[in-house]
């Protein structure tokens, strides 16, 4: 019974490879007094999020639309915000959603987690290129002590890690999030062993991010308190992220031991997560303001060496390497597209020469993803 339990809630949360509603949210620029930035949706009706949109080109609107009226190929669509030049062109959801609707990011949290190490580094708390802070690593001939941020963020810390077993209850990932880990997420992960060199081998992992959300909770307060701890997280995020773009219903969810689930579990608006897809699409400012090096978003999207689909934690528009399943759609659209992507579909594309923002939120099969991709690529094709 408790294995058929776990299967149902890993089922629930884990695909082949886990990448894996409109007023109400107000703007999507900054509250009053910034200045705003991109979208101005405040006197958008609730009941009709399109009734005050520019009009769209047939063959554009049919193409967003085909993600509603495609479900049997592409799953359920739940909300879909297009912007262009930070403004809405389109926006739709799904019967009992809407704009105020929070909505489950999966695996997209873990591009909002490297944001948030960003800061720390800049601010000095934090390098890159050192070994990364973890106690259990520290010990004298313990080849883990040699993992970076830089590794953690590439996916290459060489820590053994499963992400979906076969059955998929035998994963470290649900094991981690549903079963004997999920009380203490970080420890579970950092006790892994070593299976291969830092650096030398590509493998996705949630408990790399859990990982680096335990670094950022221990650089911000010495205290074991759990709560201490989530406080810590929260005023970080609010001060850093939520007050500055406007991110007000961004919420993420933390382990008994209050250390944030930054690889798989935070909630928001479509409307929210789009201003973090137009935080990135405009380098890290915001009104003006740099509130992000430039060079960190530089990091996050420059190729890492293992695998060049994938960033600073977060997916590239490259071909990945041979038997590696597609993340997005190289063979069409332009090299600087990125995305932050989730398990069942969840997705912020950015695409900055387009000057576009897409947010998709949904539940998608496994077997459904190829024609997600597709029609994805279409729309962006179409903008």
């Amino acid at each position: 019974m408790k294995k058929w339990l776990l299967a149902s809630a890993a089922l629930a949360m884990l695909g082949a490879w886990s990448l894996t509603q409109a007023a109400g949210q107000g703007s999507l620029a900054p509250a009053a007094p910034a200045p705003r930035f991109g979208l101005s949706l405040d006197d958008v009706a609730a009941a009709d999020a399109s009734s005050a949109l520019p009009a769209l080109p047939a063959a554009l609107r049919a193409r967003a639309d085909a993600l509603f009226a495609d479900a049997e190929a592409v799953g359920q669509t739940r909300a879909l915000l297009v912007l262009r030049d930070g403004e809405p062109i389109y926006e739709r959801y799904a019967a009992g959603f809407g704009p105020d609707s929070k909505l489950i990011s999966w695996s997209m949290a873990k591009s909002i987690t490297a944001v948030l190490t960003g800061f720390l580094v800049a601010d000095g708390q934090l390098s890159l290129d050192a070994p990364a802070p973890v106690a259990a690593w520290q010990r004298s001939g313990d080849p883990r002590g040699a993992i970076t941020l830089r590794h953690l963020l590439h996916m290459s810390s060489g820590l053994e890690h499963v992400e979906n077993g076969d059955p998929v209850w035998d994963g470290d990932t649900v094991a981690m999030l549903f079963g004997g880990g999920a009380a203490d997420m970080a420890g579970f992960a950092e006790a892994k062993p070593a299976a291969a060199q830092p650096g030398e081998v590509f493998n996705y992992s949630s408990a790399t991010s859990i990982i680096l959300s335990d670094i950022i909770a221990d650089t911000l307060t010495p205290s074991e308190s759990p709560d201490a701890r989530r406080d810590a997280m929260r005023d970080f995020i609010a001060g850093r992220l939520i007050e500055p773009l406007g991110m007000t219903s961004l919420t993420p969810e933390f382990d008994a031991k209050g250390t944030m689930i930054g690889g798989s579990i935070m909630h928001a608006t479509a409307r929210d997560y789009a201003r973090f897809g137009e935080f990135l699409r405009n380098d890290g400012v915001v009104n003006g303001q740099r509130l992000l090096p430039e060079s960190w978003i530089r990091f996050m999207l420059t190729p890492s060496t293992r695998d060049a689909g994938y960033g600073g934690h977060i997916w590239l528009n490259r071909r990945r390497p041979p038997g590696a399943q597609p993340a997005l759609w190289p063979d069409r659209g332009p090299n600087d597209l990125f995305a932050a992507i989730g398990h069942q579909g969840q997705y912020i594309i950015v695409s900055p020469s387009q000057r576009v923002t897409i947010v998709r939120l949904g539940v998608t099969r496994d077997d459904q993803f190829p024609a997600l991709r597709r029609h994805l690529a279409d729309l962006t094709a179409a903008l």
